[in-house]
């Protein structure tokens, strides 16, 4: 059964890496159902929103040591952590959502991957659905975030987020 919407409110850079070090966390918790059927993480907000900040406090988490860069121009970054594969995309300069179909990207969705997506709109029609979605929120200097699961997964691993992160509930 999908939960209700999840909010936090994050009122620094800080409090975004708090939450994606949390998702970080919980991933392996969530491991036997990623390697099963996958899953697929839409990261939506405006520019500046901290949709990169927030994957990079999850990889670091995750143990990812080295360079973290954002896949603005090379579209995708892959990680290999444990028996996880994670891929952080950034669809920012589509043109057309056809370029995912282009780009060869589907493949990589599915069994064993971790997708997180930026920019999932500009590839609407061709992306998989979501899993997870996280949107963003610029508020004065921080932001808000509102988690949702459409999907069983999804519902897995914000149970074990909830259980775990102790981040401010932003309002309802």
């Amino acid at each position: 059964m999908p939960l209700p919407p999840l909010k936090y409110a994050l009122a620094d850079t800080a409090a975004t890496e708090a939450l994606g070090a949390g998702l970080g966390a919980v991933l392996p918790e969530c491991a036997d159902a990623i390697a099963q059927q996958g899953l697929t993480v839409y990261l939506q907000g405006d520019l500046g929103a901290g949709k990169t900040t927030l994957v990079r406090a999850l990889l670091r988490e995750l143990g990812v040591a080295g360079a973290v860069k954002s896949p603005t121009y090379t579209l995708l970054e892959p990680y290999e952590v444990s028996r996880l594969h994670l891929y952080h995309f950034d669809f920012y300069r589509f043109k057309t959502a056809r370029e995912f179909a282009d780009g060869g990207f589907a493949e990589l969705f599915g069994p064993g991957g971790v997708c997180l997506v930026e920019w999932p709109e500009r590839a609407s029609g061709y992306l998989p659905p979501a899993d997870l979605q996280i949107l963003l929120t610029v508020q004065d200097a921080g932001r808000d975030a509102a988690l949702l699961a459409p999907t069983e997964i999804g519902s897995t691993c914000l149970r074990h987020l909830q259980t775990t992160l102790r981040l401010p509930s932003a309002g309802a």
